[in-house]
C-alpha cells in the first residue's frame, strides 16, 4: 500500500483508503491533497480543506468508549464537512468513539467523504426514521448521539455532554436523554425570532425536533423501542415516548443550516412547518405531509 506524505509528516489518507478524489477547487468538493491523517497524543484525526476530521478506525478500541454518533445523510456532501469537524475535539478527548453515517441513496460524494473522514458508512433505506434506527442497531457504545447532517455542535459541547453522562451514570442512566439548544447559521432578526420560538416551544411543550440532536443512553433507547420506520416526524414520535420528565435541555447549541429558510422564505417555511405538525397531529398520511414539507 502506498502512502503519500504531506506537510509536517502528515499522510494522505485517501491513498491509504484507495479513494479517487478529484483535483478541484469547486465549493463542496475536496482534493486528494486536502485529506490527510495526523497522529499524536494517542488520537487520530484527518484534515479536510484545512479543517480537522475524525478518523476512528483502529485508533479507538471498542472497549471503554462512551458515545456512538449516528448521522443520516442524503446528498449531504456540502453540509457534512462542518458537522464532522465539530466532532473532532470529542474524539480527541475520547468522548466520541465512533461515527456512523447512514445514507439514504446519495448521488453526490457523501460516501467518499464519509470514508475519507474515517466514519463508518452504511447504505440504508431512505427516510430518516429507518436510517437512524439502522445506525443505532450497529452502534457499539453505551450512549447514542443522533445528529442531522446539516447540524454543527458549538465549541465545547462535548464537555457538557461528558459531565451529563457522568452524572447520569452515577444516578439512573435508564432515565436519561438530552437535546441541545437550537440555533441557525444566519444573521439578522428573523433567525433570532425562529430560535426564540423554538425555545418557547421546548419550554411549553417539551417538543424539540431532530435538528437539536438527541443524546440518549442505549438502555433507555432500547426500552422505549428506538426510532420507528417513519420518513418524517420520527423525532416528534420518539420525544413523545420519552416524555418531559426524562428529557433535559443542554446549554450548548446545535447550529443548523438556514438554507431551507433562505430558499423558501422564513415566514413561508415556519407556516409550512406548523401546517405539517397540524397534519401529523390530526393523523394525516405521511405521504401527504411529505408533499407539503
Amino acid at each position: 500500500m502506498s502512502v503519500s506524505e504531506g506537510p509536517a509528516g502528515a499522510v494522505d489518507v485517501s491513498a491509504c483508503l484507495g479513494l479517487e478524489l478529484p483535483d478541484t477547487e469547486s465549493p463542496g468538493r475536496f482534493r486528494r491533497s486536502d485529506v490527510m491523517i495526523i497522529t499524536g497524543a494517542g488520537a487520530a484525526v484527518t484534515t479536510f480543506q484545512n479543517r480537522p476530521f475524525l478518523l476512528y478506525g483502529a485508533a479507538f478500541p471498542i472497549g471503554g468508549g462512551m458515545v456512538s454518533v449516528v448521522i443520516p445523510t442524503l446528498d449531504a456532501e456540502r453540509e457534512l464537512v462542518d458537522t464532522l469537524s465539530a466532532l473532532v475535539p470529542a474524539v480527541v478527548d475520547e468522548v466520541v468513539r465512533e461515527v456512523i453515517i447512514v445514507d439514504g441513496g446519495s448521488t453526490d460524494r457523501t460516501e467518499a467523504l464519509a470514508n475519507a473522514s474515517g466514519a463508518r458508512f452504511l447504505a440504508g433505506e431512505s427516510g430518516r426514521g429507518p436510517q437512524l434506527a439502522a445506525g443505532a442497531e450497529v452502534a457499539r457504545h453505551p450512549w447514542l448521539l443522533f445528529l442531522h447532517a446539516d447540524t454543527v455542535l458549538e465549541e465545547g459541547w462535548y464537555r457538557e455532554v461528558a459531565n451529563y453522562m457522568a452524572q447520569a451514570d452515577r444516578s439512573n442512566p435508564r432515565e436519561r436523554a438530552a437535546v441541545f439548544r437550537f440555533g441557525l447559521d444566519d444573521s439578522g432578526w428573523r433567525p433570532r425570532m425562529i430560535e426564540a420560538g423554538v425555545a418557547l416551544r421546548c419550554h411549553l411543550f417539551s417538543m424539540p425536533y431532530g435538528d437539536q440532536g438527541l443524546l440518549i443512553s442505549r438502555n433507555l433507547y432500547d426500552e422505549i423501542g428506538g426510532y420507528r420506520d417513519l420518513p418524517l416526524f420520527e423525532d416528534v414520535d420518539i420525544v413523545r415516548r420519552l416524555g418531559r420528565r426524562r428529557l433535559r435541555m443542554l446549554k450548548s447549541r446545535a447550529v443548523t443550516s438556514a438554507a431551507r429558510y433562505q430558499e423558501t422564505g422564513y415566514l413561508r417555511r415556519v407556516l409550512r412547518n406548523w401546517w405539517c405538525v397540524v397534519l401529523y397531529a390530526c393523523g394525516a398520511p405521511i405521504e401527504r405531509i411529505e408533499r407539503v414539507y
